[in-house]
Formats: C-alpha cells, sequence, structure tokens
C-alpha cells in the first residue's frame, strides 16, 4: 500500500457511458456558464437533456439575474456535491449607486434614491476596508432562506417582512475594477453564504448612499477558474456534432476535491471497505479526509484517516468499477 501526494485529478477517467433507452450514465462535472435570464434549476435541467443522463445537480444556485460559473455534477459526481457547496466563490459585481431596490438588485423596482457623494480613491479603500475579512451580514429578504417553513422571497413577495439573525461571513480579498460618477465595479473573492446584494447595500451605506447590484458574474468556485466554463451554445453544438464532442468537455469526478490528499491502496483493502470494514494503513498517513484509488489509478471514493492510522470509508463509487 502506498501513500500518495496531493496531484492533479485523472484525466477523463470519471466518464462513463452506458446506454439505457435514451438515457445514459455519464460520470464527472460540467461548469457552466450560465446565461442571464435563467434560473440554475432550468439551466441544469436543459444541461441534463443535452447529456441525457440519469442524474445530475447543481452546487450552489445563481440568482436568474446573475451569470457565470454554475456547477454541474453527473453521476457518482453528485456524492460530492455537499464538499463542493462549501467552496469559498470569486464573484465580478457592478453596483449601481444612488438607487436602492426592493430585491437589491436590477430586477426590483426602485425604492429609494440618495445623492452619490465623490469617491476619492484613498476615501473608497478605506470603506472597502472596513468589508474585508470577517464581516456580519443580515440576510435579505428576497433569499431562499426559510422562516417557519416558508422561503423569504415568498414573504417579501406577500408584503410581509420578518426579522432576520445576522451571520458571519468573510470577505477573502475586494479589490476594485471601476469606479465612476454613478457605479462602482469589484472582483470579490468570498466564503460560501455571502450576499452580495447585501454586500453592495451596506458599503453603499457607508459610502453616504444607497445601491443595488446592476450585473453580476461569478467566476470561480473553489479551485474552478473561468478558464474552463462552457456555454449553453458550446454544449449544444458539441451534442450535434457528436457525443465525445459534448463529453469532452467533462472534468473527472474529484474535480472539485482536487485540494484533498491523494491516497492509492491496494485491490484487497478496497474490498474491506468496500464491504464496511475498516483499514489499518500501517504506514504515516495524512489524517483527515483523503482521495482513494487502487493502483492502477481508478479513482474508489473518499474516505478519512484517524490521528491512528485507521481507514474508513465516507463515500465509495462503485459505478466507477474501480474495483472490478
Amino acid at each position: 500500500m502506498t501513500v500518495g501526494t496531493v496531484t492533479e485529478p485523472l484525466a477523463n477517467a470519471a466518464m462513463q457511458s452506458r446506454s439505457t433507452g435514451s438515457r445514459r450514465a455519464v460520470h464527472g462535472v460540467l461548469l457552466l456558464d450560465k446565461p442571464a435570464g435563467l434560473s440554475s434549476n432550468r439551466a441544469l435541467q436543459k444541461v441534463k437533456r443535452l447529456y441525457r443522463a440519469t442524474k445530475a445537480g447543481h452546487t450552489g444556485s445563481l440568482d436568474p439575474l446573475a451569470t457565470g460559473m454554475l456547477p454541474i455534477c453527473f453521476g457518482e459526481a453528485t456524492k460530492l456535491t455537499q464538499y463542493m457547496l462549501s467552496d469559498d466563490k470569486r464573484y465580478t459585481v457592478t453596483a449601481r449607486l444612488g438607487e436602492a431596490t426592493a430585491t437589491g438588485d436590477a430586477e426590483g423596482e426602485v425604492v429609494s434614491v440618495a445623492p452619490v457623494p465623490i469617491l476619492a480613491p484613498d476615501d473608497l479603500e478605506r470603506v472597502l476596508d472596513r468589508f474585508r475579512g470577517e464581516i456580519e451580514q443580515v440576510p435579505p429578504m428576497y433569499s431562499a432562506l426559510k422562516h417557519e417553513g416558508r422561503r423569504l422571497y415568498e414573504l417579501a413577495r406577500a408584503g410581509v417582512e420578518v426579522d432576520r439573525k445576522p451571520r458571519t461571513v468573510t470577505i477573502h480579498a475586494m479589490t476594485i475594477l471601476d469606479v465612476g460618477d454613478a457605479f462602482l465595479e469589484l472582483d470579490v473573492r468570498c466564503s460560501k453564504g455571502t450576499y452580495v446584494r447585501t454586500l453592495v447595500e451596506d458599503i453603499a451605506v457607508a459610502l453616504g448612499t444607497v445601491a443595488h447590484v446592476q450585473s453580476l458574474r461569478r467566476i470561480g468556485v473553489g479551485a474552478f477558474d473561468a478558464e474552463s466554463m462552457v456555454t449553453l451554445e458550446a454544449l449544444e453544438a458539441a451534442e450535434l456534432e457528436s457525443r465525445g464532442a459534448i463529453d469532452s468537455y467533462l472534468l473527472p469526478v474529484d474535480s472539485g476535491i482536487a485540494q484533498w490528499p491523494r491516497l492509492a491502496i491496494e485491490q484487497e483493502s478496497a474490498k474491506q471497505l468496500l464491504s464496511g470494514q475498516r483499514v489499518s494503513l500501517g504506514v504515516a498517513a495524512p489524517a483527515g479526509s483523503v482521495r482513494l484509488y487502487v493502483p492502477d489509478g481508478g479513482l474508489l471514493g473518499i474516505g478519512d484517516v484517524s490521528p491512528a492510522g485507521e481507514l474508513r470509508a465516507q463515500r465509495l463509487f462503485p459505478a466507477l468499477g474501480a474495483w472490478s
């Protein structure tokens, strides 16, 4: 048994096609460049139909107004969505200064206006610095959070407002991309759960005005960057070309957890894990969550290594056939 270090995911090893009528088993991750005006669920259903996939899900919604990265997991990759949901995010956002809307974005009606002060670079940086690092946000009413079993946006549409508890989020970095008399464009790297609409509104108040999100684009999720995204138009063209063409956009099942340590184990140990047993590694191993592979490089699943060197399986991927 050998212990490996962090490596790049195996190229295209996580995708299989086993036709079952009009549907097939597809395994992998797609980074969709979601267009504006489309909900995340509708985008998911469109992509699922293009791949004729039996199972798919996305990892974190984007508002219909927003564009950009929507990771879509197929097949065995759906078992990793819970880990990918906690990833940090990166956005570019344009704030329209001087106008606040009911929804905090360009889709809502304007509810208040205020003059916009002259934004001297040093003064603007001092204000932004107050929002870098750990901050508290009050979730907006137009959000998917629940209050007594109902979504907040449902209550908001009915004209009902309820108290919301502040939540701690982290703004890892925030850079000014452009600024004008009535707009501010920012590059924001933040933790999960950050409401960029609320961030924009709070910054505006600190500047002595009001604002709403004019446009929002997600350009990063975890280790994924914008260069790997693909548009719906490109997928539709590839699907017409060939099955291989559309499948070429799939990333490996483990690409969303590529930062985890890699652990190679023998086939006998793989069988023990499959039967629900724990495996004593007998060698120095990285404690914590690991990606599991058999000696030929096949992805077995994910596991957890105790400080004493005992390995237990968290999720296994039998459909990938790594132990067959």
